[in-house]
């Protein structure tokens, strides 16, 4: 028997998800949650079909009980339940890293940026993406673990990706949410993970950071800060805003349904863009005037300037990022061929256990 989704993972992103699909959708669906903890698994389950008969939708929860780093884990789950979509929430690195302190390593992540988790994010969506593309290569991938950075090294591995879910669609949300100043019309936001930042600052601290570029229609707001001056994320993980932000997407691809909004990572693209979902297929819905290859520079510079790119078959380090590395005694600070994940995801794991080790000198 198929499954509609398959979501890999029980923490926080992915039981906001499940339980907003309990209570969104529309059309029947069927969502097989996957992951270690069986008590979590069991809670969102119940939790999943209490909300759907609380909301009145036709979603249907079960669970398998799986760890997802043990070989061959993911082929087991594709095969046995044949997903038409996988949303793929799973991750060695929590993403509390942003709002963590008191190690060496939250240091090192708070200076050189999230890509310094960009391994750890991509080792179990890299199973996953293997075991699609050789099981079941119609099945479509969300990836959830840090979409901006890995979806380009899934599709570099030669592997489909169809998005993200999260960061830009957390900044498009949030200013569609409140835009009672702005004129009528369409809005569109170009959106690295970077862009973040500054909107968990309060508004007085955010002059001179890096800003999304938003459109009206097919008009640009010159700033953005002071256009939404009165948005304000937390310092958390906003997962409220940035689990939902994909469940509408995933609705929609079940349904077969025309879908338009925002993500990260379509189709392996470095940082977040408007896109159309139509037939299955992502494409980029950019105002006029701005040209794809445009859009793609300006979300790839962010992390050319400090951050990991995907360089053909290699990954390259860049920036402070790369300097933090170096100092901390990475062999992998200039890089690494992608072939060579699993062994680099090792070597990286032994440096952050050693950096949590060591007092932050913050």
């Amino acid at each position: 028997m198929s499954c509609d989704v398959l979501i890999t993972g029980t923490g926080m992103f992915a039981g906001r998800i499940a339980l907003d699909i309990a209570a969104t959708a529309k059309e029947p669906v069927n969502v097989v949650l996957s992951g270690r903890n069986r008590m979590r698994l069991d809670w969102l389950r119940t939790a999943g079909n209490a909300r759907a008969a609380m909301f009145g939708t036709p979603a249907r929860f079960t669970t398998q009980a799986m760890d997802l780093l043990e070989p061959g884990a993911s082929e087991i789950l594709v095969r046995e339940h044949k997903p038409r979509l996988v949303v793929q929430a799973a991750s060695i690195q929590t993403s509390t890293v942003i709002s963590d302190g008191g190690s060496a390593w939250t240091d090192l992540v708070a200076e050189g940026g999230l890509s310094a988790t960009a391994v750890f994010q991509a080792l179990i969506s890299a199973r996953m993406a293997a075991a699609i593309s050789d099981i079941t290569p119609d099945t479509r991938l969300i990836n959830c673990s840090f979409p901006d950075v890995v979806n380009g090294m899934l599709v570099a591995l030669g592997h489909k990706v169809l998005c993200g879910t999260g960061n830009v669609a957390i900044l498009s949300n949030v200013f569609a949410g409140a835009r009672e100043n702005l004129p009528e019309g369409k809005l569109r936001v170009l959106a690295h993970y970077q862009c973040l930042a500054p909107w968990r600052l309060p508004p007085e601290q955010r002059a001179g950071a890096p800003a999304p570029r938003i459109f009206v229609g097919d008009e640009e707001i010159t700033d953005p800060f002071e256009a939404f001056r009165h948005c304000q994320l937390t310092p958390e993980p906003a997962i409220e805003i940035s689990g939902a932000s994909g469940v509408t997407l995933m609705l929609a691809l079940i349904a077969g349904q025309v879908w338009e909004g925002h993500v990260p990572g379509p189709n392996g693209l470095p940082g977040g863009y408007p896109v159309r979902l139509e037939n299955s297929e992502l494409t980029l819905d950019l105002p006029k005037g701005v040209a794809r290859a445009e859009a793609v520079a300006w979300n790839q510079a962010f992390e050319e300037r400090k951050g990991l790119t995907v360089d053909g078959s290699a990954v390259r380090y860049h920036g402070r990022l790369r300097e933090l590395l170096a100092e901390a005694g990475s062999a992998h600070a200039d890089g690494f061929e992608l072939a060579g994940l699993e062994s680099v995801c090792k070597d990286l794991i032994t440096l952050r256990d050693h950096l949590m080790s060591l007092p932050s000198k913050r």
